[in-house]
């Protein structure tokens, strides 16, 4: 077993986020939600790299770098459903796929995103697809977080290779918020002074940190398991994106918590990239199953078998 990520996929990767940058970086987010074009901005500038044109059910290879571009899409909280996109399903016409909880369900796409002409697939965790019509009016999700209703209209059965994909790309987005909510308070701790010293002097700021960077990292090394074991086709697939939705969404809790409290009230204000992060990552937190749903539907995947791989 081989998890690491090749170094075409991870160059890749940062060459999205290069571009991204260049392009406005945290603007990008500011300009896609105030202007409600669904990160239009941004989606150019990852069609110039030839982002929609990866197919990632088509070779290892692809899914690594539609995995790197999607942590890229979370460093700058791209309000675009990049992950979305990339997990298209291939046997139907559809420019993007959503996992759902079931009938009435909403998806963690921005409300924004419903002016994109875009033809989306939902898919529960059976394995049910539908076509999915998000819309307009968002609902909330959380203290800053929206999501948006989708009207389902029942399509097939055919969706089983769907679920794994469409929730391990958009932890992958869950990723690179951490990444930049963890560098922005490693920063920002070392350049504010309190009693004549940086706050990274201080022990329980070190503590705190460590704490944070624990949980990111083994989200970092679970990511990376789940999406080999897509790659190869894995029965306990969805078992392992479903371990790492646990994770990530645990580690999201103790990083922004943590990441919050070292910031103070300023990592609540606009002002503050943190904010932005924390906002985007809402959605992708809670749908389309918060903690505790997630954990049951782990469970009732895995019967009395248990997990293999990393997790036996």
């Amino acid at each position: 077993m081989n998890t690491d990520l090749s170094p075409e996929a991870l160059e890749f990767g940062r060459t999205a986020r290069r571009a991204l940058e260049a392009a406005g970086g945290d603007e990008l987010a500011h300009a896609g939600t105030a202007a409600r074009d669904g990160g239009e901005a941004a989606a150019k500038v990852l069609a110039d790299l030839g982002a929609w044109d990866l197919d990632p059910r088509g070779s290892a290879e692809e899914l690594e770098a539609a995995a790197a571009l999607c942590r890229s899409a979370g460093w700058w909280a791209v309000p675009h459903p990049v992950a979305e996109r990339l997990a298209r399903p291939r046997d139907v016409p559809a420019e993007a796929l959503v996992v759902v909880a079931g009938d009435g369900s909403a998806g963690a796409i921005a409300e924004a995103v419903t002016r994109l002409a875009l033809r989306w697939i939902a898919v529960d965790l059976g394995g049910r697809r539908s076509r999915a019509t998000p819309q307009p009016g968002a609902v909330p999700v959380g203290k800053h977080g929206v999501a948006v209703p989708l009207d389902l209209a029942p399509l097939d059965d055919g969706g089983a290779g769907d679920v794994a994909l469409g929730l391990v790309l958009p932890c992958w987005t869950l990723l690179g918020l951490l990444d930049r909510a963890i560098d922005l308070t490693s920063d920002y701790v070392r350049v504010r002074h309190q009693f004549g010293q940086p706050l990274s002097s201080f022990q329980s700021v070190q503590f705190q940190l460590t704490d944070a960077e624990v949980e990111r990292l083994g989200v970092e090394e679970l990511a990376k398991h789940a999406l080999w074991s897509v790659s190869t086709g894995r029965p306990d697939a969805v078992a392992d994106a479903l371990a790492l939705r646990v994770a990530a969404v645990e580690a999201a809790e103790v990083v922004f918590r943590i990441t919050h409290q070292l910031h103070g009230a300023i990592g609540f204000c606009d002002e503050t990239a943190l904010s932005w992060l924390s906002r985007a990552s809402q959605p992708l937190r809670r749908l389309p199953l918060g903690p505790s749903a997630t954990r049951a539907a782990l469970t009732d995947n895995l019967g009395h078998r248990g997990l293999a791989g990393l997790f036996s």
